[in-house]
């Protein structure tokens, strides 16, 4: 690559801060809406390319457009911190939105059917994981360069807002562009994407410090090939294996997660070995980032799964229930949890600022605490609750990961030395992305075997006592509880996909109360709430070790000045024309 010169803070002038904090800011929600667009507007994209997501043969198909993303963004976000290191952030940066883009224009001109179809999808989404990659590795580095270490809080959390919020906000917008056509959820952010790339181009500049080297070929073919092998262990596990309701008894499984655990192994021995390595193991002797990361795992840990919980909750049970059809839940799912996106969207940017005033540790680990009571509130709640008491429980849980949020980031990226912001940042998102993977494995494994336990059993009796021939009963009753969550996930009718042919000899008072909005909400009430109150049990103790770790990070120190008055400096500033906030190209 062609060297191009590094600018000082001082020579692009007080705004630039506020440049980068805008278009770093647009990238990450633009990334994180996509990654969780796609969940609401599943079944239209499936019913659009003519593919029935819930056969056998189909189920590979949908987990990868679920999981791809986010496996992709876990393996590839540290070798491109380490990249944006050698070579510039903002030059890395920049690459990302141009490869978000292309794929998503990629994604939105589909033209198969069938099996090409779903292929040429998963491929793109893949593609787009790489530029969200780029985006997420160099975000953090890019606003830690450009802003002081008293302003930190503030610029990281208003850049997790946008990362986390477009997790939720895409809901929203998938439930409301894919009836419409399900092509527009990735049209729509062709847009977005162009103005930030040419926006990106001309006025990010590469600020920090620059440490070249050879690239770590082992470490990262080591490091991709172990994490990619665990976390595609974790994707398939959840699928059912012979009799098993989940497939964690799978040879393919237990050979993909000993064998990825064994080349992770290998690559931390690696690492200690070459001397410009991948994973710069000497920063974890830095005491906020050992324990600053461990909190940040932690706290994925438990609210990874939590989205999919909820939108299962919502559209399989509770929605229904309350005079929603199937068909219209996934849309009402997005609307009804947004509580939990408000309380963010309050928290975060408000913990950011204080974090820079009065340190990180008390309202990281406050908000880690907040967020596990919330856990517990959960699990209390009856399943067909009342939603005023569930929108105040999501608002409250939004509050706490948003007062962990800001603060963690800004504490473990201030702890880094300059040369090293990159790939710590690479670090950083590739424990929290891998964690989430975990975390929906685990939240779906434990929910079904909750179901696994009781549901066979009710659902042959509910059907039986319905006119269901036994013989039937019993062949629907026992296929895998992964069919049933995907269905309630899918915003499909349960009952009506599990029977098929059969609803057509039943009378049809009978055929129209089982396929109605009372049967199955009602016959999966009980066993969902034994797998929910495991899963955030298991959520409560990982908030709460988070909540420990954020205690014994060690507080920056900041300098004094303030926010407002770095603001009404820069307001007050004169003759500063456009060509004095930021350096002419030089290095294009």
């Amino acid at each position: 690559m062609a060297e191009r010169r590094t600018y000082s803070i001082a020579e692009l002038g007080p705004r630039y801060k506020w440049i980068a904090l805008s278009n770093t800011t647009l990238g990450m929600l633009i990334a994180t809406i996509n990654s969780s667009i796609v969940l609401i507007a599943l079944p239209d994209i499936f019913k659009g390319i003519g593919i029935n997501p819930l056969e056998p043969s189909n189920t590979s198909y949908l987990l990868w457009m679920i999981m791809g993303f986010l496996v992709v963004t876990a393996v590839l976000v540290v070798a491109f911190g380490r990249l944006g290191d050698m070579y510039g952030r903002a030059r890395m940066y920049n690459l990302g939105f141009a490869v978000f883009t292309v794929s998503s224009i990629m994604l939105a001109i589909t033209w198969f059917d069938g099996d090409a179809a779903a292929l040429w999808l998963i491929g793109w989404r893949i593609v787009q994981g790489v530029g969200g990659a780029f985006l997420m590795a160099n975000s953090s580095a890019i606003l830690t360069d450009a802003f002081p270490a008293n302003q930190r809080g503030l610029a990281l959390g208003m850049n997790g807002v946008a990362a986390i919020a477009g997790s939720f906000l895409g809901l929203v917008v998938g439930g409301v562009l894919a009836p419409v056509n399900w092509n527009l959820i990735f049209l729509v952010s062709v847009p977005f994407g162009v103005i930030g790339t040419v926006w990106a181009y001309v006025k990010l500049h590469d600020t920090g410090v620059r440490q070249h080297a050879k690239m770590d070929w082992w470490g990262n073919i080591t490091f991709a090939v172990g994490l990619i092998a665990v976390l595609v262990g974790i994707t398939y596990g959840i699928q059912p294996y012979g009799t098993s309701q989940t497939g964690w008894g799978s040879p393919m499984v237990l050979s993909c997660l000993i064998g990825g655990v064994a080349v992770l192994i290998a690559f931390v021995v690696i690492e200690t070995k070459v001397p410009n390595p991948l994973f710069r193991l000497s920063l974890f002797r830095i005491r906020s980032f050992s324990w600053g990361n461990l909190a940040n795992l932690t706290a994925s840990l438990g609210r990874g799964g939590l989205q999919f919980v909820l939108i299962i909750w919502l559209q399989g049970i509770w929605l229904p229930q309350h005079g929603f059809t199937f068909e219209q839940t996934p849309l009402w799912a997005g609307i009804y949890m947004l509580p939990l996106t408000i309380g963010f969207l309050v928290a975060a940017p408000t913990s950011g600022i204080l974090s820079d005033r009065i340190g990180s540790r008390a309202l990281a680990s406050g908000g880690l605490v907040i967020t596990a009571l919330t856990f517990l509130l959960l699990t209390l709640l009856p399943v067909n609750f009342d939603y005023w008491a569930f929108a105040g429980i999501l608002l409250l849980n939004g509050i706490g990961m948003g007062m962990f949020s800001s603060p963690n980031r800004a504490e473990v990226m201030n702890s880094l030395p300059a040369d090293a912001r990159g790939s710590g940042a690479g670090m950083m998102t590739t424990f929290q992305n891998a964690a989430m993977v975990l975390s929906i494995g685990f939240f779906f494994s434990l929910i079904i075997a909750g179901l696994s336990d009781h549901l066979p059993i009710a659902m042959s009796q509910g059907l039986t006592e319905h006119g269901v021939p036994a013989a039937a009963a019993q062949q629907v009753a026992h296929l895998p509880a992964v069919a049933v969550l995907f269905a309630a996930f899918l915003g499909y009718n349960p009952i009506q996909q599990l029977l098929g042919g059969q609803l057509g000899s039943l009378p049809a008072d009978q055929a129209s109360f089982l396929t109605g909005r009372s049967f199955f909400p009602n016959l999966i009430s009980g066993p969902f709430q034994d797998g929910l109150a495991v899963a955030f049990g298991f959520a409560i103790v990982v908030c709460l070790i988070g909540a420990v770790a954020s205690l014994l990070t060690k507080d920056t120190k900041k300098s004094p000045e303030s926010v407002g008055e770095e603001l009404a400096a820069v307001a007050g500033e004169s003759g500063g024309g456009p060509s004095e906030l930021v350096s002419p190209r030089s290095d294009r």
